[in-house]
């Protein structure tokens, strides 16, 4: 058994959790007390135990931690539905919040809460037989996710150093952020997840605000609804290693098959397709045209226009009634587009993984169950477009100084904010020399 150990850190990488673990307890027949529905659970097709640990009474408890330093959020969990699923030690919290600064989070608050933390995350290390890789999920916008998720993944970098670190990592967005310094919190997160973490697969608050305004005609979605979303592509994402797919049924390859260089493993992905619960479909779409929308920038999860990058891997996973005859007929129509451009030296342009495992869907929920869907995951230049909106603010008011004595009372030092800005640009100029390897060889085989 390779198992997994997931972490929530801050509000949102609590809430996004809660969302996920009710869409995993539906899928593996499992009750909101932890008891396993018998008579429609498959043994056979089944591996949930890599993110479920069952204990003695027969009942089954995700291998989670869930860290706060203040309770409300927790204390939702703790009161909701799924109150009998969790241990009591899946939960770390406090009563002073981070005031949305990632000094804070890192420093002040950070140091109550990571002794313990790493304490929960060994113990629930010592109950794997062996722990293949541990999941970090946080919003690098807040204090506590940006902060404490920082502080948390250094030392899980040096603790757990064999076993893969994967972000689930959700970004702010300039214009609709609830705390003006989210931009400082952000790039200084993403220096520590560019040094920490092996893979972190990114998700853009606007992006999944306006697929759920837009395609799921919800008009002032919700933290719930984005979370749910967002919940819908991560078990996609996760399908294989729970259900026996054909690709990534390991974590560990995630790294293998999208991290090409080593900073380079910021992650894109998008999901199709995305229907509405409140439409009646007629039809089901079919393969070839998931495959496409997949690729359409209205169906990722960051804001970014995918054209304007190469594409340097890229998986494609399948996950109910599909036929490998059409993925074979969708892959020559994707290989032909002219939008979708790969990078000269690499070997495959897709590689593809099916789970013939029917899809679940939250009962109130306002995704539609579909037949089909596609979840596209790749390693692209153009996942940078998150970052220059986030940098701009960052300049604007770092030029000015502005709020950074808030930062410096909790034990930051000035240098570090233009330390974490220099990091990110050193990681455009990455993203900018695959580009122009691409051109600079165009020029040589025309001047041939």
């Amino acid at each position: 058994m390779r198992e997994i150990i997931s972490i929530h850190v801050g509000q949102a990488g609590i809430q996004l959790g809660d969302c996920c673990w009710e869409l995993f307890c539906l899928e593996h027949a499992i009750q909101p007390n932890g008891l396993i529905q018998r008579e429609i659970f498959d043994q056979d097709e089944c591996e949930f135990s890599k993110f479920f640990s069952e204990n003695t009474n027969g009942n089954f408890a995700p291998r989670s931690l869930f860290i706060d330093s203040e309770s409300k959020a927790i204390s939702n969990v703790k009161v909701g539905k799924y109150r009998e699923l969790f241990s009591p030690n899946s939960f770390i919290y406090g009563k002073e919040d981070a005031s949305n600064n990632f000094a804070m989070g890192y420093y002040s608050i950070g140091k109550e809460y990571i002794d313990i933390s790493l304490e929960r995350v060994r113990k629930l290390a010592e109950n794997c037989q062996s722990p293949q890789g541990i999941l970090l999920f946080n919003s690098v916008g807040g204090g506590t996710g940006s902060g404490l998720g920082a502080l948390l993944l250094e030392r899980l970098s040096e603790e757990y150093q064999k076993q893969i670190r994967i972000g689930i990592n959700i970004y702010p967005y300039p214009k609709n952020d609830s705390a003006i310094i989210e931009s400082y919190n952000a790039i200084l997160a993403t220096q520590y997840l560019q040094k920490f973490a092996d893979v972190c697969i990114l998700f853009d608050n606007q992006a999944v605000y306006e697929i759920c305004n837009n395609t799921l005609d919800i008009q002032n979605p919700s933290y719930t609804n984005l979370n749910r979303l967002i919940a819908q592509v991560y078990s996609q994402l996760t399908s294989a290693i729970r259900f026996n797919g054909s690709l990534y049924s390991d974590i560990s390859e995630f790294q293998t098959n999208l991290v090409l260089h080593p900073r380079l493993h910021f992650i894109l992905c998008s999901y199709s397709p995305i229907l509405s619960n409140n439409k009646t479909c007629f039809q089901q779409p079919i393969t070839t045209d998931i495959s496409i929308q997949a690729f359409e920038s209205q169906n990722m999860m960051v804001k970014c226009n995918p054209q304007n990058g190469k594409f340097m891997a890229c998986s494609i996973l399948y996950r109910g009634d599909v036929i490998p005859k059409d993925v074979r007929l969708s892959l020559s129509k994707l290989s032909v587009k002219k939008t979708i451009q790969f990078v000269d030296w690499c070997p495959i342009k897709f590689k593809v993984g099916i789970t013939y495992k029917d899809h679940f869907i939250i009962p109130d929920g306002e995704i539609a169950k579909v037949a089909r869907s596609a979840c596209m995951i790749s390693n692209t230049t153009a996942i940078y477009d998150i970052f220059p909106k986030l940098t701009q603010e960052f300049d604007q008011m770092l030029s000015r100084r502005a709020f950074v004595h808030w930062y410096l009372r909790e034990g930051m030092e000035e240098f570090q904010f233009f330390e974490a800005r220099e990091e990110l640009a050193v990681l455009q100029k990455d993203y900018e020399e695959v580009d122009s390897s691409i051109i600079d060889e165009g020029r040589e085989e025309a001047a041939e």
